[in-house]
């Protein structure tokens, strides 16, 4: 039931089978929806298979302290609230945005004092907990280590930065992933038809949901929200006609259900719905044009290719690979700053996620675009391979075959090494390759941006290798 006890509060609830769910209309359809056992969870398969930590805490029904992290929308209210229900639990919500110390302290004397007066057990569960302090943070210590209170932590930050290292090891962390699209639809099917949802009042199209699950990007929450605004725009549905009919008395026709389409969602959300499937021919030219144009040093075109790939609902994980091949491909020793920005990026989206990630990605592409290009890191490896597939493998020189086991020296292994280190810039003038391979260049270096520079080094290291005109 509604408190007042707590300041920072959400709610304060005591699930049972038999409470009765008021105002549920009025609620948003997400809030509707939310599952109410594990077995309604969508996604996070991970976290709920048989025998997971998650399902033999609920099913054990034992203290728990647990810290829930991942992107918004992926479960981590509906997983608290659902194992609050299971476990017969008061729910306790506290939003670490506007809550303090003192309401941390007064939820935790409040759950102690129940505990021994009723034997009621109290789930705390704490939203956006990263917002905490560490003085916030550390009140709720003596809470978790003394099993006043099972605690639920939720996090769209990394906790090992944003969490003090004394809660952290007292509690269970579980990561959380972004629902698959498979998933999504799942959600969305379940609120066309459930009751507490749109009831079959509505359908939707398949445009409609394509363009509807591109623009949840994983996100369940989303995914509802934007479901009932393009209900809204849809238009009320009908309400079945009563069994006598009209007041002539004549059977009224069933109008059906009222269909939500691509338009819909869009006139609700206000994005349009970008033409472009991940598994089909628009997908490839995408991709080929947004790759061509960093190669042909236009970042204003790969810029609207990324975008073009980023509102479509492409994973930007695939975007991020891209750009890492690519700045090794198209760029390489031309400026090899590029690949480490092009990894950064891809660390970028795995540690922040969508859609702020879009900044770095972005970043990445330009800086691609604008650098100086070259191929001869690509041409030199392909050269090698084929080299190696051809047969002009050979064997190992001598002098550079291991040394270090017993016997290697009678067989003369390592015999005439020169140590690079005790040579004048730290190369010793030997021969490295297979007999068979001296003289085969790969790395042709372009002069191009650093390349140059490189070139001019590589020159001047060749001259010092072949200078003795000696193997070893």
């Amino acid at each position: 039931m509604p408190s007042a006890a707590y300041p920072g509060q959400v709610s304060d609830t005591l699930f049972d089978d038999a409470g009765a769910e008021a105002a549920r209309g009025q609620e948003p359809l997400a809030v509707r929806m939310r599952p109410r056992t594990l077995d309604e969870v969508v996604g996070q398969r991970h976290l709920l298979g048989e025998g997971s930590p998650l399902r033999r805490l609920v099913e054990d029904d034992a203290p728990m302290s647990v810290f829930l992290w991942g992107p918004p929308g992926t479960g981590k209210t509906t997983l608290a609230t659902v194992v609050s229900r299971v476990t017969k639990r008061r729910f306790v919500e506290l939003s670490a945005v506007n809550a303090g110390v003192k309401d941390v302290r007064a939820v935790v004397d409040d759950a102690r004092r129940r505990m021994g007066m009723h034997g009621t057990r109290t789930l705390l569960f704490v939203d956006e907990v990263h917002r905490f302090n560490r003085t916030q943070q550390d009140a709720l210590l003596p809470a978790v280590e003394n099993r006043w209170v099972s605690f639920i932590g939720a996090t769209t930050e990394n906790p090992f930065f944003s969490v003090v290292s004394p809660l952290l090891s007292r509690s269970l962390l579980l990561s959380l992933e972004s629902l698959e699209e498979a998933d999504v639809r799942a959600l969305v099917d379940r609120a066309l038809a459930d009751e507490r949802g749109l009831g079959g009042r509505y359908t939707l199209s398949d445009d409609g949901a394509d363009h509807l699950v591109r623009l949840a990007g994983g996100d369940g929450r989303r995914s509802l929200t934007y479901l009932e605004a393009a209900a809204l725009v849809a238009g009320p549905a009908p309400r079945p006609s009563p069994p006598s009919g009209d007041a002539s008395g004549e059977a009224l026709p069933d109008a059906g259900p009222v269909t939500i389409t691509a338009d819909h969602v869009e006139r609700a959300v206000d994005r349009h719905a970008v033409r472009y499937d991940r598994s089909g021919d628009q997908h490839y030219d995408v991709v080929s044009a947004f790759i061509k144009s960093m190669r042909g040093s236009d970042p204003d075109a790969a810029l609207h290719y990324l975008a073009r790939m980023i509102e479509a609902g492409e994973d930007p994980r695939f975007i991020a690979r891209r750009l890492v091949v690519h700045a090794s491909e198209d760029v390489g020793m031309a400026d090899p700053t590029a690949l480490q920005t092009a990894v950064a990026a891809a660390q970028a989206v795995e540690l922040i996620g969508m859609p702020e990630a879009r900044i770095n990605l972005a970043q990445a592409v330009i800086h691609i675009s604008l650098a100086p290009k070259s191929n001869a890191v690509i041409a030199a490896i392909d050269a090698a391979a084929a080299d190696v597939r051809a047969g002009l493998a050979g064997p190992v020189p001598a002098h550079l075959r291991d040394g270090h086991y017993r016997g290697a020296a009678e067989l003369g292994h390592g015999k005439g090494y020169r140590y690079a280190h005790d040579f004048p810039g730290g190369v010793a003038p030997q021969q490295h390759a297979p007999d068979g391979l001296v003289g085969r260049e790969y790395y042709r270096p372009t002069q191009h941006g650093a390349e140059r520079r490189f070139g001019e080094i590589l020159q001047r290291i060749k001259g010092v290798l072949r200078g003795g005109g000696q193997r070893g």
